[in-house]
């Protein structure tokens, strides 16, 4: 596949990896880049609780390698990318993207604002912390029965707990992980996204903090012939195509 493919092209040409050439290095530099491209993936309201850990040293390769429980595809590598979720810097990005909209907006006096200035401002100073504070599951628990008789009479936003808010951080981390592994393809570079994983031995390795979430480590490295273990295999397409 040549560089500067089509998205179709670096789709078909991703696979899972599990085993890379030892003797074909991979640029830094470019695996950078694509991390760079990998933040800008859709995600729930542009919080970006993400993190992404661009593992070069061989010595912490290693060590996450045994973290990945032996896998091929680790111990094979030449870099990694650890993928991680950061709910708990919701308040910081919340504050920054608050900071943005106000210098889009420019300063005014509230009453200067537009509906739409407004909206946008409320969303982030008041309904993100709405959404994203709790104290020990019950703030959520509130939160999640006030939904549940706002739902009664009408439409409603229902996934308001802690653990709600958590898979939406990882939904959107895995967007970013997605989008840097086609980046990657685009490269002719290979990727391998791993979550069978000690994830507390990681966190270890990477002096992270308590609140941070492993998403996933993916591995990077050029393919083998072996490394791909056949043809790939999807459902028939008729059985999750459904058109209303």
């Amino acid at each position: 596949m040549k560089n500067n493919t089509s998205l179709i092209e670096a789709i078909n040409y991703r696979r899972s990896v599990r085993v890379y050439d030892k003797e074909k290095e991979i640029d830094t530099e470019i695996v950078k880049k694509c991390i760079q491209q990998a933040t800008l993936a859709p995600n729930s309201s542009n919080m970006q609780l993400w993190e992404f850990h661009h593992i070069t040293s061989k010595n912490v390769i290693k060590k996450i390698a045994e973290a990945c429980l032996g896998q091929s595809a680790a111990t094979t590598a030449k870099q990694l990318v650890v993928i991680v979720v950061r709910k708990d810097l919701w308040k910081q990005r919340a504050a920054s993207n608050l900071s943005n909209l106000k210098n889009i907006f420019g300063e005014k006096s509230k009453t200067e604002y537009s509906s739409r200035e407004k909206f946008a401002l409320n969303y982030y100073g008041k309904l993100m912390p709405f959404v994203y504070r709790d104290l020990f599951g019950i703030f959520g628990f509130f939160k999640f029965i006030l939904s549940w008789l706002i739902g009664l009479f009408k439409p409603t936003y229902r996934q308001l707990r802690n653990s709600d808010m958590r898979i939406v951080a990882h939904k959107s981390a895995g967007l970013a992980a997605q989008t840097f592994m086609l980046s990657m393809a685009s490269e002719n570079y290979d990727t391998c996204p791993m979550e069978g994983l000690d994830s507390l031995r990681i966190k270890k390795i990477l002096n992270l903090p308590f609140g941070s979430e492993i998403n996933m480590v993916i591995s990077c490295g050029i393919r083998k012939p072996e490394g791909i273990y056949g043809e790939r295999f999807r459902i028939p397409f008729e059985e999750v195509y459904k058109k209303w």
